[in-house]
């Protein structure tokens, strides 16, 4: 199975792409590894302090299992009031 991966703003940026599949990681932990070993320190500084949704549903514990065939969105601090 896999996942798929949608960024925005800085992350888009960052990763140089909108959306990806990738194998399914397990948990939020394994994949934020992957995109980093796959996207380098930029993306990885960004992954830092990001948050995440898995299905439109804010992910918190990075350590749970993230279900196969999940959309996991990318969020960076969005600046601006």
């Amino acid at each position: 199975m896999t996942v798929t991966v949608r960024y925005f703003a800085g992350a888009r940026a960052a990763a140089g792409r909108s959306e990806e599949s990738l194998p399914h990681p397990g948990c939020l932990d394994e994949l934020v590894g992957a995109l980093r070993d796959r996207h380098g320190p930029r993306l990885g500084a960004v992954l830092e302090v990001a948050s995440f949704l898995v299905d439109g549903l804010p992910w918190h514990d990075r350590r749970a299992p993230v279900p196969s065939g999940a959309t996991v969105d990318i969020l960076p601090p969005f600046a601006g009031g």
